[in-house]
């Protein structure tokens, strides 16, 4: 088996990756399909980056296919999401429409590779039609969700029901997020790859380029929140809660995030967080790459104190980072 699952032993001990490799050998060659929305950005595309490799390595025929859409596809299944979140939104018959039309699309891109997995695995709601559309396929197909549906705004949850009723199984982040369905449920905790240049060990040099590259005093308190540009992480709060520690201490605050091509939303409150801002010079907002790996790893080092003020969450990766 390859050396990078060895790399692993020092972190979980030798008689897991043992056990991985027994796994691996007895699933040998079984074809695993992974479909998202996006191949940056967000956190499932950073999970599936590392996650999908290293089922290779483990001796999976793994691959991982990611939907295209349009602009209006995406603005529908942002809704789609925040109202699975909770919030009540506005989802006309043409949402969904556009909704099915493009699966459909992707549907007769990806049928080939789709009818003949052994076990195809949908992350999130965006690729979910797809299986209603695939009436001829080999293996099993599993949802998973990612997102916190606890309390989901019923009649987005209705409709999409309908659709995920028809799996073999769903995969939910923890048993408070799963809803009722007719098939079985698995709770799987997210996960975060420790060797990773955003989760590696980084010298002080390192650290202080990354201070100094974005203006960072070393003699004062520094707050980070990492998270995209979302509202559900509330960037806005974050630095309400900012100006409210500032009455007493001279902190700084960094708010590190990006975009996902499959969130139409992010422009617009990275907009919002500029103008609450209003120019504070101890402020930071930072519009990253999705590669900007190593210097997320450095900004959660320098914190003195790191926020994740997410109102839901389905994980949050830097929790456990």
């Amino acid at each position: 088996m390859s050396d990078r699952l060895s790399a692993y032993e020092g972190i979980v001990g030798s008689s897991r990756i043992t056990q991985l490799r027994r796994i691996g050998k007895k699933l040998g060659g079984i074809r695993v399909v992974h479909v998202n929305s996006t191949r940056q950005g967000g956190g499932v595309a950073e999970i599936l980056d590392w996650m999908v490799p290293l089922m290779r390595e483990a001796g999976l025929d793994a691959t991982w296919e990611v939907i295209e859409g349009t602009d209006d596809f995406f603005e529908v299944t942002k809704n789609i999401h925040n109202g699975l979140q909770g919030r009540p939104v506005d989802l006309s018959h043409r949402g969904w429409k556009i909704f099915q039309e493009v699966n459909e699309m992707n549907m007769e891109r990806l049928r080939p590779t789709l009818t003949d997995a052994d076990i195809v695995v949908i992350h999130d709601p965006q690729p979910a039609f797809l299986l209603p559309l695939c009436s001829e396929r080999k293996g099993k197909w599993v949802w998973r969700g990612h997102i916190d549906i606890s309390r989901p705004f019923r009649p987005v949850w209705k409709v999409l029901r309908t659709m995920l009723e028809k799996y073999d199984a769903s995969i939910f982040s923890m048993c408070e997020f799963a809803q009722a369905l007719p098939h079985t449920q698995y709770i799987v905790p997210p996960s975060i790859d420790p060797l990773s240049p955003k989760n590696r060990d980084l010298d002080m040099s390192e650290l202080e380029n990354v201070r100094a590259r974005f203006g960072l005093d070393p003699e004062r308190p520094l707050l980070v929140q990492v998270s995209r540009f979302d509202r559900f992480k509330d960037p806005v709060g974050v630095i309400q809660a900012y100006r409210m520690v500032r009455k007493v201490l001279p902190v700084q605050l960094v708010l590190a995030g990006g975009t996902a091509t499959d969130d139409p939303e992010g422009k617009a409150v990275l907009e919002d967080v500029m103008e609450v801002a209003e120019e504070d010079p101890d402020i930071h907002v930072l519009n990253l790459p999705p590669n900007a790996h190593e210097t997320i790893n450095a900004l959660q080092r320098l914190a003195d104190i790191i926020l994740q003020k997410s109102t839901r969450e389905g994980f949050g990766l830097t929790v456990t980072e």
